[in-house]
Parts: structure tokens; C-alpha cells; sequence
């Protein structure tokens, strides 16, 4: 049997990041409860590194989140093309939510972080059916922070 080529082999950032979305999906489905859910979002957030308290900064504050969320945004050092992100939250439940983003989202381009569909990630999960409307809303304010604080990383500023 040949082996596959690179061309056969080959998968877009994209195709990619929804592979990570269906293995998230796929680890919460396989949790039998709401109760369950919750332990595992505890369990991750308690695995997220700490952030060192200088980057809890307010630009980097996640103003619209009811808990007290900070994320910010480094470029690799091996591979400055790529960015990687570290966060802290308050809450337990919202620090593992976050911890997922963080893991979905790093070492990746600007342009890939873009691609990901996270509404996508968010809908399956079926977040907003078992999160209050104001925790919804902080959900996406993490998404849009570190979108933003991405394209604020120096390589990625527009020149005017």
C-alpha cells in the first residue's frame, strides 16, 4: 500500500480547529449530566497555569464578564507567528470555560484564531441552556477579548 501524500494528508487550520471542537463535544457528551459537566469545566480551570499577577492589568480585564476574568495574549518565542494566550478567572465554573478557550485558541495564527468557529463550540456544548444570560454574555466578551488582545500583539498592528 503507498503511503498517503502530503496533499492527502494535508488539513486546513480550520478543519483542524473543528476536529479539537468535535473532541471537546465528544468529552462532554460522554459526561451523563449537567452535574458531571460542571466538575470536569472545575477540574480543567484548577489545571490552568497561574497568571503572573502583572498581567492582570485592565487592558486585559474582561470588563463585560460578571466574574473577574483577565486574558492576554503573547507571541511564541520559537515561532512569533503563533500566539498563545494565559488567563485567570474568580469562578470556577467560568476559569474552565476559559481554560477551553485557551486551549482551543493558542499556538495559532491571528487568521486562525479568526477562522474558529466558537459560537459553534458554544451552541454544542449547549453553554447558554445551562449558563445564566449574564454568564452567556461574559463567555463571548472572553472570546472577543482575546481577539483583541491578539491583534494588539505588535506583528499584528495595522500600519497606518
Amino acid at each position: 500500500m503507498e503511503s498517503p501524500s502530503a496533499f492527502d494528508t494535508y488539513r486546513t487550520a480550520s478543519e483542524i480547529a473543528m476536529s479539537e471542537i468535535d473532541e471537546i463535544v465528544d468529552a462532554f457528551e460522554f459526561l451523563e449530566d449537567w452535574d458531571a459537566r460542571y466538575e470536569y469545566l472545575i477540574a480543567i480551570g484548577e489545571d490552568l497555569p497561574a497568571m503572573p499577577k502583572a498581567l492582570k492589568t485592565d487592558e486585559n480585564w474582561v470588563k463585560p464578564c460578571m466574574s473577574t476574568v483577565h486574558v492576554a495574549a503573547q507571541q511564541v518565542p520559537e515561532d512569533p507567528a503563533l500566539i498563545r494566550f494565559i488567563g485567570d478567572c474568580d469562578t470556577a465554573i467560568i476559569k474552565g470555560v476559559l481554560a477551553l478557550l485557551i486551549d482551543l485558541l493558542s499556538y495559532r495564527s491571528l487568521e486562525e484564531i479568526r477562522s474558529i468557529d466558537v459560537d459553534s463550540l458554544f451552541k454544542r456544548l449547549h453553554l447558554e441552556e445551562h449558563l445564566s444570560p449574564n454568564r452567556h454574555v461574559g463567555i463571548y466578551a472572553i472570546v472577543e477579548k482575546m481577539l483583541e488582545r491578539a491583534s494588539a500583539l505588535p506583528s499584528y498592528q495595522q500600519v497606518s
